[in-house]
């Protein structure tokens, strides 16, 4: 470990579980490099991963934003491409947009097609899919209502997910944010987990939560506070 790094692990008492409020103090004092590192979440989930009936999946929009601006595509027909250029998106198009990103281009963050375009836009799927930017409703980024979803992702929006170990990983800010913004991007996020859970998951549900910038240590977090229950 680089000194920097030991000097940052030394405010994490060994064992101890942080309040969302200490944690998000700590792990911002945890960046002590130059550049504006990204602070990630990682939540643990009391899941079957196997069973995709206990899969979890969702968005959120974290009043803090992510401290990111997003270059937003967006494919739609007729009246929807007005709607789209209205609300922000920074490229707009039909199959005129699906043949450039056919061509190689890939000059944005998230894109979004409404139901009447997937049609046509699903011939990128082998382009897009292994990248993570195909649109899915599951992610909201197959909606009619663009004006809606192009504001919900320029404000913050995330998309959140469990990998094949039950395991939420997402970046939730950046070091550049105070601690309160990072606390209450941490409990948005901890509340749509909540909101997410599967019917059949059973027992203790928020297993573990730590907080980590790009660079610094990882920060344990409290799962069973007030607000969020281990058995909820």
């Amino acid at each position: 470990m680089s000194k920097r790094l030991l000097e940052a692990a030394k405010k994490v008492e060994p064992k101890k579980k942080f309040s969302i409020e200490d944690a998000s103090k700590l792990v911002k004092e945890g960046s002590g490099v130059k550049f504006n590192e990204t602070i990630e979440m990682h939540v643990r989930l009391g899941i079957d991963p196997k069973n995709s009936e206990q899969a979890v999946r969702g968005t959120v929009v974290l009043p803090a934003g992510t401290g990111k601006t997003l270059k937003i595509a967006v494919i739609a027909k007729g009246e929807k491409v007005k709607e789209a250029q209205n609300a922000g998106a920074d490229f707009v198009g039909e199959n005129d947009l699906i043949e450039k990103i056919q061509k190689g281009w890939m000059d944005f963050d998230v894109l979004v097609a409404t139901p009447d375009a997937m049609k046509d836009a699903s011939k990128l799927g082998k382009i897009l899919g292994p990248k993570g930017l195909m649109p899915n409703p599951k992610s909201g980024t197959v909606t009619f209502s663009l004006d809606q979803a192009v504001k919900e992702l320029k404000k913050g929006r995330i998309e959140f997910k469990t990998d094949d170990y039950g395991i939420v990983h997402t970046a939730i800010g950046k070091s550049s944010f105070t601690a309160e913004q990072i606390c209450e991007n941490v409990k948005s996020l901890i509340q749509a987990l909540l909101k997410a859970k599967p019917s059949s998951a059973k027992g203790i549900y928020l297993k573990s939560i730590t907080l980590s910038s790009s660079m610094g240590p990882g920060i344990p977090v409290d799962p069973a506070q007030k607000f969020a229950s281990a058995t909820i």
